[in-house]
């Protein structure tokens, strides 16, 4: 009964007959925690300096959160060899499809280089995207890290793939044919006549006018991020490599 009432007394009590050799181990164990503390503390600081010295090119900045996520995750892929390039895609799927939730990012430059409306899939949600799969024929959006891949031609024109690096997550995105393509359905026209973005079968589709220019900067192993609040990253979770 003490024990179910008293579990952190006790442990008190028994951490009095340790050995030095335990005690030794707690203190590295303690010492360990308090550098991967500071270690995080750096890069949070280093995202934050990074963010607040983004050229914006007169577009509108993502989420510090968002963006911190998206960077933390760039900077493991980059280190692992599995992305190539200092480009960054981030979109945010916590935002309204109405609003330019995708943003292109140059970080040997720090400037934004696009601000786009981009397309969820249609079992993803209406106007708000909220759910996600994995599964081919799903019709749903997958959330997580991507590295891109080629260009080909496709139904849509100029289209890019793209291979999803988390297990489970998005790791199915090239069977199920989830790439980068224009599509008219993406424009502030058909927003005005149906009140919100129209929706692909799971593939993050972009303005048409923009397709080219967006799929050329960042094809060839750069990094894409699909955010969402209901899986946030964390930073040393596994990722493909």
């Amino acid at each position: 009964m003490i024990y179910k009432i008293y579990p952190a007394i006790l442990f008190l009590f028994l951490s009095f007959g340790t050995d030095s050799k335990n005690t030794a181990e707690t203190k590295n164990v303690t010492a360990m925690s308090i550098a991967k503390v500071e270690k995080r503390s750096v890069i949070d600081t280093k995202i934050e300096s990074i963010y607040n010295t983004l050229n914006t090119n007169s577009f509108v900045l993502p989420e510090l959160k968002t963006f911190t996520e998206a960077l933390k995750g760039f900077y493991l892929l980059k280190e692992k060899g599995v992305i190539q390039k200092d480009i960054l895609t981030l979109i945010d799927f916590s935002l309204s499809s109405n609003l330019k939730r995708l943003w292109v990012i140059d970080l040997s430059s720090n400037t934004i280089l696009f601000q786009s409306l981009v397309a969820h899939g249609r079992n993803t949600g209406e106007e708000f995207a909220s759910a996600f799969s994995n599964v081919n024929s799903s019709f749903k959006s997958s959330l997580g890290f991507y590295a891109t891949g080629e260009i080909y031609q496709g139904k849509h024109g100029a289209s890019l793939r793209l291979d999803g690096l988390e297990r489970g997550i998005n790791d199915q995105a090239r069977k199920r044919g989830v790439v980068m393509h224009g599509a008219d359905y993406v424009s502030e026209s058909f927003i005005r006549a149906h009140k919100r973005l129209g929706r692909s079968q799971g593939c993050p589709a972009v303005p048409v006018e923009l397709t080219d220019d967006i799929i050329q900067t960042i094809k060839g192993k750069s990094c894409l991020y699909i955010y969402h609040p209901s899986r946030s990253f964390v930073m040393g979770q596994e990722l493909i490599s």
